[in-house]
């Protein structure tokens, strides 16, 4: 049986310059399980400055590695270094026990590491603070902690100090033991000694170590009594009251260092061991039942209990599919049949791997607190919960809102067809949010996400990972359409022109329905003027109509039709004749139910500093939002807002440009809402063009 406490899932967040990749590759080195640094091009500095694309994560191909440190065993999970406001920084939080937040010693808290620390906030992970790159020009430790403070509302427990700055930093002071490390300038992060401090950083040593100390002690009433009157406590209960604080996230322990220059790395590492929780000290995963309610059960860690694992990643590498899971409770065996309780399949599990940076090892088990991946798993995706096939419970229930903008794509080498088919199917299966289909009148390929930057990503993936080169169309609003009115109606269907003929006549009702209804159809007649196996062709030729819309094509929502009385021939009825017409009365009758164009109305979620808040609501009202409310935060005012899609085409530049780069937004579907008669307007007479054109 493992010991759990001796387990640490951990994530390295930061915004895409402070080092992330960098600090991962020392993680590994110093672990022992890469043997060169930096297997980059022209050296390790290359890492550092990645462009943001590039910049997804880890250089070393796995979604999570684990490696040893001190006896403890470290899952280090790949959480994305770019926010893009779908569904996989909340998946990869959610399987994180603590982080390491990752700041540059001379950009400091950047937007993105405030997103970043956000989001982390609102998963309640614990964590501690890395000030990287202080080599670097222009960087200053205090200045980043002090931005952690004011910018991100957070308490920094300082626990090291640099010794010198710039080009003279040599190494860090450890200032629960008043030790210095200092490392030589061969960049091996191994040839350090441990010496007393510089002198003339005495005082400085002893105010911070004071200011640690009385923060610590503010954990456990007992030991600051003593500290007050006069006793020190010992090393062992400042480092429990440090870890109970950092676990209740009332404070984070902040280390700094040069990972380029292998200086500092080691000490994080003891942090990681020392203060972040193990899987038994984190919440508890709740449980809901399959139609998504809640139980009240909780997945406790507990490699006995009935199995919980969660896919929270999908990757595809050369040998086949690797889906990687974080198991909560009970145990995972080669061999053994799962329950996908998303698909309600089982599935036979295959081989189990566990990542060493770019090696693997085969597994025959894994239990609670793990981090593996299964090799070949068919119908599995990113958020599906694995579990007991006779005890089945699912982790989270999981929504995915269905896609609201699409663009066209199309090969720019005209035999990339089929390589960027390939790699389209892959990206699916990868984000559940994404989605691709083919015009069937046109042929073009339409790839559908949750926003222009979602598609945006999708497409770069397409071009750096894949190697397919594409053009990109103009963005599509997903546009509705309903009806307003009831009506009566009917409708003859006749050809009967010698041989056996065609007849079907129905009387029907088409009215609005509630919305998020859809379509929804019912039979009234009586007396077998309609005979009952007849109805579900009349309900299949509506249903079948309802994809194209009388105004402008798109798909119609929210509707009733009930059949309510018609006629038939004994020779020249059948099911086809009904079908028929009941398409044909769809296209008679919707324009006189009163049609009306809905357009995707989103949930707007603007973070931004107090003092650009009025610039943005003024915006946000030019783009026909609703402001819906405020809150002030530490860090800034968040401005809630619903605003229709199609007004927010290239707000992430116009946000970034009112708040001098540090606006930043989420976005997500909402519902459907009745388009102004002048949008409506315009978008009918594009459909019209393009029918024309096309």
């Amino acid at each position: 049986m493992t010991d759990l406490t001796l387990y640490r899932n951990i994530g390295i967040f930061a915004h895409v310059d402070a080092g992330k990749t960098t600090t991962t590759e020392r993680i590994l080195k110093l672990t022992g399980k890469i043997h060169k640094i930096g297997e980059v091009h022209d050296g390790a500095a290359t890492t550092d400055f990645m462009d943001q694309e590039q910049e997804r994560g880890i250089t070393i191909q796995s979604a999570a590695t684990t490696c040893f440190w001190n006896d403890h065993r470290l899952n280090i999970i790949d959480t994305p270094g770019h926010v893009d406001f779908t569904i996989e920084v909340y998946r990869s939080l959610k399987v994180l026990d603590g982080g390491v937040g990752v700041f540059c010693g001379s950009g400091g808290v950047e937007p993105q590491s405030e997103t970043n620390w956000r989001y982390a906030n609102e998963s309640g992970v614990a964590r501690i603070i890395y000030v990287n790159k202080l080599d670097r020009m222009g960087a200053d430790f205090y200045r980043v902690t002090k931005q952690v403070e004011e910018v991100l509302g957070a308490v920094p427990l300082i626990m090291t100090l640099p010794i010198g700055i710039e080009e003279n930093f040599s190494g860090v002071v450890d200032l629960l033991t008043r030790k210095a490390w200092v490392w030589d300038d061969s960049g091996d992060p191994m040839k350090y000694e441990i010496v007393d401090p510089p002198a003339d950083m005495a005082d400085k040593i002893e105010e911070y170590r004071e200011k640690l100390i009385e923060t610590a002690l503010e954990q456990d009433d007992d030991a600051m009594e003593k500290y007050l009157e006069g006793e020190e406590p010992d090393l062992e209960t400042i480092k429990r009251c440090i870890r109970t604080g950092t676990i209740d996230l009332a404070f984070f322990p902040t280390f700094c260092g040069s990972s380029f220059k292998n200086k500092g790395v080691q000490n994080v590492l003891d942090a990681v061991v020392d203060y972040l929780p193990n899987p038994t000290e984190v919440k508890p995963q709740p449980e809901v039942d399959l139609e998504g309610n809640e139980t009240g059960e909780f997945a406790i860690v507990d490699p006995d209990g009935p199995l919980r694992a969660l896919a929270f990643k999908i990757m595809d590498d050369r040998y086949g599919a690797l889906t990687f899971t974080r198991i909560y409770t009970g145990t995972l065996a080669k061999g053994t049949n799962v329950l996908n309780t998303f698909t309600g399949k089982t599935e036979r599990i295959g081989r189990i791997v566990e990542m060493h940076a770019d090696s693997r090892e085969e597994l025959d088990k894994a239990q609670a607190g793990d981090i593996v991946a299964i090799v070949g798993m068919k119908n599995v995706q990113t958020g599906h919960t694995l579990a007991d096939v006779k005890n089945p419970a699912t982790l989270e229930p999981m929504v995915f809102p269905d896609p609201v903008i699409s663009i066209a794509i199309s090969p720019k080498d005209k035999g990339g067809s089929e390589k960027m088919g390939l790699a389209l199917s892959k990206m699916v299966q990868e984000d559940p949010s994404f989605h691709v289909e083919t015009d069937e009148e046109s042929g073009e390929t339409i790839i559908k996400g949750m926003g222009e930057l979602h598609l945006d990503i999708k497409v770069d993936i397409l071009k750096r990972t894949h190697d397919v080169d594409v053009e990109v169309g103009k963005p599509q609003v997903a546009y509705r359409e309903t009806i307003t009115k009831r009506i009566e109606d009917t409708y003859t269907h006749k050809k009967q022109t010698g041989g056996s003929g065609q007849f079907a006549k129905i009387e029907y009702v088409i009215e609005p329905a509630e919305v998020g209804t859809g379509f929804t159809f019912e039979s009234k007649v009586t007396g077998g003027n309609v005979p009952r196996e007849y109805w579900p062709a009349v309900e299949k030729g509506f249903k079948q109509s309802i994809e194209n819309g009388v105004l402008a094509g798109y798909p119609c929502l929210d509707f009733q039709v009930t059949l309510m009385d018609g006629a038939f021939h004994a020779v020249d009825s059948s099911a086809v004749a009904f079908e028929i017409a009941s398409k044909a009365a769809y296209r008679e009758s919707m324009p006189k139910a009163g049609p009306q164009l809905l357009e995707p109305i989103m949930k707007i979620d603007v973070f931004t500093p107090e003092d650009h808040v009025g610039d943005v609501i003024g915006d946000l009202n030019r783009r026909r939002g609703m402001i819906q409310g405020q809150e002030a935060g530490v860090t800034g005012v968040r401005v809630k807002a619903d605003a229709p899609l199609s007004e927010m085409f290239g707000y992430i530049g116009d946000l970034r440009t009112m708040t001098s780069g540090r606006g930043q937004f989420s976005m997500e579907f909402s519902h459907y809402a009745p388009c102004p008669s002048n949008v409506a307007e315009v978008v009918i007479a594009q459909a019209a063009e393009m029918k024309k054109a096309s």
